[in-house]
């Protein structure tokens, strides 16, 4: 096993204040668990397939399966979760690149005042707010998160910054760095960086001192010529298959200079990647914050794809301000999955980096474009608080000084240094082997993006009827119009009311979602669709919430099966687990999540299977954004199939309700009584209605990492 090493001490303060009164994650039931399943596989089998599955279950149930039970049940007595090293095992052994297959990205709203849209400006806000929020969560000061009344589990804020996936030939591990002071930037593929705190752990620079190192570092790379961007992009080296990641950065750490130089990015606390493009388009803005961009000049690679750091934590602020967070989730496949089908990886959509869920990730997203717009507010109403508090009821540092150079201690350096590899013939082969196959699977890859004005949760809830669910019925029902046919289909239920919980699997088909999209395709009255329909949505609403209480299916069993394949290796694995019912079920053609915060713009990730689709959506009051991805499948068919039924149920809802139309006053009230129902929505929406590891001291390792590289001058000399 590789264990994932932790960062920040999740205990005390009043960030972790609930952890040791969270409830462990039970181990479901078995009979429950081979009940559930079988239920599952059903829809997705012929009456003969299913008769081969169910035997292989039954028989698992009443031979191997009780024993492996009490196995599970004993290796759980000392362990915070059943699931959790079983999970971080089959993350950090897998070898496939983590581009595509295992990060997805967010798009932020735009910031609201304009004239703040601008990168450097952007880039600075973010940043600047970013570290207020580590303050916090090191002071632990910062809210525990907290869920209709219930304490979730704020233990994977640990592994939040400050954190690199490092390969090996073995697999990865995590490696922390708890002292990290310093950021990297990244701009037309080089790498930079700067000190952010100070020796006494509060930020050392002001926002606009962050902005002049940022243009000096924009200034700096952009006079760069293009043949030394593409000799010296490192950080393309993150998209390699690990195995040749690990092997490329044995030959880096043979050089000592490059051995330090990669020390600085491991322990930095996170990214930020300057990207020097304007998207046109909604689908090439998302593109760009998933994969990067592919340009070719004179048969060199000039696009943002080698503009990345995919190991760590990403801030991507393009040239006109958009921004966006790009990270590392093993939330993307079902860990069933990894041993019966190698080559892929399918969907958890827990959005996981390093670690860490999609929750976690946007509850600090949400949170720093929170804090943006309260410090704008601030230079209107001195008055306006952060929402970033330090021990006493004190504003965080960078709140409380109008100036840095007071509180630095002597010899910080706050100046942006350019990293300056070494490098050999190999590296330089490296480098370019693993750009073009990153513009293989940028090219080999599709994304397209709907945004659906026409009605959001309001209309939905006001039809009395659960959003996500209703959402995912319409999955069902554009696959199944595109296809004639239902196929496996993954949605992610929170589990972190749990002490370690992340999500359990949502399988959004079933007997009644078949028998909804059959109806909605025949000569059926509407009245009848209608009625399939809310079936569909009460049977999967009923998954959901056994899902959130960890009694599904995926996780249990994938469980069973990892000790077994520990305890008793040498012996035959029991055919529930070799039967083809198995690999239908993890073979996840439809992966989707649903992560909606009024931050968010846009949400997405890469397709988990060669002939499947990703799709990320938020469900927001009025609108619905979907983006889907898929190796060039009908992707934007799909997506205008989805639109087409959107508006197609709409409009029998509508006469329903309103058999004899729908006056102006009413659609007034309707209008205002949705609105009394609902007041936003929350990244914790189920849509229910109801070696680089040992660490140094603080000052030697700064006193380090300072001297890295060559130093930036911050204003050009007249």
């Amino acid at each position: 096993m590789i264990e994932a090493t932790k960062n920040i001490d999740a205990t005390g303060g009043k960030t972790f204040q609930f952890q040791e009164k969270l409830p462990n994650l039970p181990i479901p039931e078995l009979q429950g668990t081979i009940q559930r399943y079988l239920k599952a596989v059903q829809p997705l089998q012929t009456p003969q397939e299913f008769e081969k599955t169910k035997e292989a279950a039954e028989l698992f149930l009443n031979k191997e399966g009780p024993q492996l039970q009490e196995e599970l049940k004993k290796y759980a007595t000392d362990k915070m979760s059943y699931i959790e090293e079983f999970w971080y095992d089959s993350y950090l052994q897998t070898t496939d690149p983590v581009v595509l297959n295992l990060n997805p990205f967010f798009l932020l709203e735009d910031d609201p005042t304009p004239q703040r849209n601008d990168q450097v400006v952007r880039a600075a806000s973010l940043i600047c707010s970013t570290l207020t929020f580590i303050e916090a969560l090191r002071a632990k000061t910062l809210e525990p998160d907290v869920f209709r009344g219930t304490p979730l589990c704020m233990s994977q804020f640990t592994r939040l910054f400050a954190t690199s996936r490092v390969p090996t030939d073995n697999g990865c591990y995590i490696a922390p760095a708890e002292e990290s002071r310093h950021i990297v930037v990244m701009a037309h593929s080089q790498v930079y960086h700067f000190e952010v705190f100070d020796e006494q752990g509060e930020v050392a620079l002001t926002e606009k001192e962050i902005a002049s190192n940022l243009r000096a570092i924009i200034r700096d790379a952009s006079q760069i010529p293009v043949t030394e961007i593409a000799k010296n992009a490192i950080g393309v080296l993150t998209t390699e298959n690990r195995r040749n990641w690990a092997r490329l950065r044995t030959e880096l750490q043979h050089d000592p200079v490059n051995r330090d130089a990669l020390q600085v990015v491991d322990k930095a606390l996170f990214v930020v990647c300057l990207d020097h493009v304007t998207p046109s388009t909604i689908e090439d803005l998302s593109t760009n914050m998933l994969c990067g961009t592919y340009k070719l000049d004179h048969g060199l690679q000039v696009g943002t794809c080698t503009n990345r750091w995919y190991d760590k934590l990403q801030i991507i602020v393009c040239k006109n301000g958009s921004a966006g967070i790009n990270f590392e989730h093993t939330g993307k496949k079902s860990l069933s999955s990894f041993f019966f089908d190698p080559p892929h990886y399918y969907f958890l959509l827990t959005l996981f980096l390093l670690g860490v869920d999609g929750h976690t990730v946007l509850r600090y997203v949400s949170d720093i474009y929170t804090d943006t717009i309260l410090r704008f507010a601030k230079t209107i109403n001195s008055q306006t608080k952060s929402i970033f508090h330090s021990q006493g009821g004190q504003e965080s540092s960078i709140n409380r000084r109008g100036s840095a150079a007071s509180a630095t201690s002597q010899g910080f350096d706050s100046n942006p240094r350019r990293i300056e590899w070494k490098m050999t013939s190999k590296l330089t082969l490296g480098v370019r082997f693993a750009e073009t196959r990153l513009s293989d699977l940028i090219l080999q890859n599709e994304v397209k993006v709907l945004e659906f004005n026409n009605y959001g949760k309001y209309f939905i809830t006001d039809m009395k009827m659960s959003p996500d669910a209703f959402v995912q019925m319409a999955f069902q029902a554009a696959y199944y119009g595109l296809y004639g046919k239902c196929e496996s289909t993954y949605e992610p239920a929170m589990t972190k009311t749990y002490l370690h919980g992340r999500t359990e699997a949502i399988r959004s088909v079933t007997d009644a979602s078949v028998n909804f999209v059959e109806t909605y395709f025949s000569s059926a009255a509407d009245g009848d669709k209608l009625e399939s329909l809310r079936k569909a949505l009460k049977a999967h609403t009923g998954l959901t919430r056994d899902c959130a209480k960890g009694q599904g299916h995926d996780r249990h069993l994938y469980a069973m099966e990892c000790l077994w394949d520990r305890t008793h290796k040498d012996e035959k694995k029991p055919s529930i687990f070799t039967d083809p019912g198995w690999n239908t079920m993890n073979h996840t053609v439809i992966s989707t999540s649903n992560c909606g915060n009024p931050a968010l713009r846009l949400f997405g990730f890469g397709p988990v299977v060669s002939d499947g689709f990703g799709i990320g959506y938020i469900i927001k009051e009025d609108g619905i954004a979907f983006v889907a991805s898929s190796k060039h499948r009908q992707t934007e068919r799909l997506l205008a199939t989805l639109e087409a039924y959107l508006l197609d149920v709409q409009g029998m809802l509508m006469k329903e309700k309103y058999p004899g139309g729908l006056s102006q006053r009413q659609r007034l009230l309707a209008m205002e009584e949705a609105h009394e129902m609902i007041n936003g929505y929350s990244y914790f929406d189920n849509g229910d209605i109801a070696s680089d590891t040992s660490s140094q001291g603080s000052s030697s390792s700064s006193s380090v990492t300072r001297k890295i590289g060559k130093r930036l001058v911050l204003r050009e000399s007249h």
